[in-house]
This record gives structure tokens, C-alpha cells and sequence, in this order.
């Protein structure tokens, strides 16, 4: 008899230890990991199953599939945007492909167990593409159909998938005899900027914030690559990791989309300046723009509108930008330090 459980990819990432810290404490369902590392030891024992792989390998999905009843998939397992710029073939392989993968890996379980199986898909702001910087400007909060022309490998990954699990969802091979969409539940977010206080920011677009903070605790210069006016969305890590959860519980009823925006709070950078500037006054950030990084960033809106989150499942984000960085991000990473 298969256990039914939840599946979660790319386990190891900071969004899979808070779900995992979630899920457990919950107690509801049995978690199974899927990542190309192992995990963290203190992270292992809260899980039923890990599974140490590439969701590139069918086999080891083919496994899974044959030992457990998956009714719930969180597939966070990605290449981000600054390494996707790098090595387009791979991203594709792993961002596309992969997500192919487990979409179909879930189309199986529904018509295995005979009821659909809920797909998280965290989606990302780069799948937008505003065309210039006046255009972002004048748009002012962006809805989820509006600007889809991203400029980046990722944000192309990220929108083409978004497509795939709404094919899986409602037009599965639509000209079989038998109907075989609906086995698929798939509902995916736009993450903003995650900012993390327990990871060290890793060199992506949106990371300027974090890099300031990690610098300035440290007592390091640090020479931010955006203007001081740059504007993008942001949200602190705990609110995306309640918002997957939260979207996840939601009745199928409720909801009027598969994509929703999330945001939380949309400063300059030159705010966050300032705010790391008040926990730590002598800090040295000075601004030296790379014209590349900011043309990515000048690409995503300065805010979104996600208002449709808000209505349809109770969006509704604990931190503001005040709160994030003088309660959760500066005194956490402060006392890394």
C-alpha cells in the first residue's frame, strides 16, 4: 500500500527548511525530499523519505512514483537568474525540462490514485519584461497578464512553465477521447525579491538589499551595482514561505486564476540605504551601476498588483519594510556577525 505523502524538490533551499519546519510541526502528512545535495542533518530527520537526485532523472521519479502517494508537490528545485544568465542550456534543461517532469510525474499520481494532485509553482517577477525604464515608471503596480516579455533566460523559463502548468491543468492532450486534464491542480506565485536573514545572499540580480546588510554587519565597504532610485518588489522569506503554504490549503473553488502576484513592500534602493545606514552609521555603501544587472532590474516592475491574492486565498504579508528590517532581517543577520 503507497503512503500519501508530499513531495517537495529543491528541499535543501531556505522556502524547503521553512516548509519542512511547517509541515512537520503539522504532522498532517508525511514529507518526502527530492534534492541534488543532501540535507542539512538537523533538516533529514523531520522528513519520511530523501531522496538524493536530479529531477532531470526519470528513473529515480519513476521510484517515487511506484513507492508513495503523492497528493501535494512543492517543486522548488530551479537554476536562479544570475546563474541562468550563464548557462541558458542548462537552465532550460533543469527550469523547463525538469519542471516537464514532475508536471507529468503528477498527472500520473492523480490518474494513479484517482484524484488531483496539488502543484506549487513559485514563479518569479523576472517572467515580467517592461520595455524601458519610462514604461516601468508610468505603469505604476503591474497585473499578472500585463508586460510577459521577460529578457532573461530565467524569466523565460519561469513564464513558459507557468504556461506548461496550466496546459496540464486544464487542456491535457484535449484531443484524447477521454478528457485527462483536471488530474493536475496546478497554482503558481510571482515571487518579488525573497530576502532571507538566515542565508548569505549569493550573487543574485535582486540581492543588492541583502548585500547591504551582510556588508555593513560585517563592517565592510560594500558598492551597490543599482542606482539609488531603483525600485522592485520585495518580500521577507518567512511571508513566502506562509504564502505557499497558505495558497496550498486554499479550496479550488475560491480561486479565479492559476497565477498570482505576491508582494509586500517595494522601496527604493536608496531606502534600504538609508535603513541600513540607521542600524549601522558607518557604513560604507557607495552606488557603482553595472549597466547590465541594471538593465535586468530595470526590466521588473517597480511594484505589482496582487490583489487577486489578496481576495481569492488571504494574502496577507506580516512584514512591512519597516518591520522586515528592523525586526526579522538586520538583528538576525547582525548577529551572524
Amino acid at each position: 500500500m503507497r503512503k500519501p505523502v508530499v513531495l517537495i524538490t529543491g528541499a535543501g533551499g531556505e522556502i524547503g527548511h521553512g516548509l519542512i519546519d511547517t509541515l512537520a510541526g503539522g504532522g498532517a502528512r508525511a514529507i518526502v525530499t527530492l534534492d541534488v545535495a543532501p540535507l542539512d542533518p538537523s533538516l533529514a530527520k523531520k522528513v519520511s523519505r530523501e531522496f538524493t537526485g536530479s529531477i532531470l532523472d526519470k528513473g529515480l521519479l519513476e521510484r517515487i512514483l511506484s513507492e508513495f502517494e503523492v497528493d501535494l508537490v512543492f517543486h522548488l528545485a530551479a537554476l536562479l537568474s544570475t546563474r541562468s544568465e550563464f548557462s541558458p542550456v542548462t537552465a532550460h534543461e533543469v527550469n523547463v525540462e525538469g519542471t516537464l517532469n514532475l508536471l507529468e510525474f503528477a498527472q500520473k499520481e492523480g490518474e494513479s490514485h484517482g484524484r488531483p494532485v496539488t502543484f506549487l509553482y513559485p514563479s518569479s517577477i523576472a517572467a515580467f519584461g517592461l520595455p524601458s525604464l519610462a514604461a516601468k515608471m508610468a505603469a505604476g503596480k503591474v497585473r499578472e497578464d500585463q508586460f510577459t516579455t521577460p529578457t532573461t533566460m530565467y524569466g523565460c523559463n519561469k513564464l513558459y512553465c507557468e504556461q506548461l502548468g496550466a496546459y496540464y491543468a486544464n487542456h491535457y492532450k484535449q484531443l484524447s477521447k477521454d478528457p485527462q486534464s483536471g488530474r493536475v491542480d496546478f497554482r503558481a506565485v510571482r515571487f518579488p525579491g525573497l530576502i532571507s536573514a538566515l542565508t548569505v545572499p549569493s550573487g543574485g540580480t535582486s540581492d543588492y538589499a541583502p548585500e547591504m546588510i551582510h556588508a555593513a554587519a560585517k563592517g565592510e565597504a560594500y558598492a551597490c551595482f543599482v542606482r539609488p532610485a531603483t525600485q522592485i518588489p520585495f518580500m521577507a522569506m518567512p511571508d513566502g514561505v506562509d504564502a505557499l503554504l497558505k495558497l496550498a490549503a486554499a479550496p479550488r473553488e475560491s480561486l479565479t486564476q492559476t497565477v498570482y502576484n505576491l508582494g509586500a513592500f517595494a522601496p527604493t534602493a536608496g531606502q534600504v540605504h538609508e535603513e541600513v545606514l540607521r542600524a549601522f552609521p558607518d557604513a560604507k555603501i557607495t552606488f557603482t551601476i553595472d549597466e547590465k544587472r541594471q538593465g535586468i532590474v530595470d526590466s521588473w516592475p517597480a511594484d505589482v498588483d496582487d490583489s487577486a491574492a489578496r481576495r481569492d486565498w488571504g494574502f496577507a504579508p506580516q512584514y512591512d519594510f519597516e518591520r522586515a528590517f528592523r525586526d526579522y532581517l538586520i538583528p538576525t543577520i547582525q548577529e551572524r556577525y
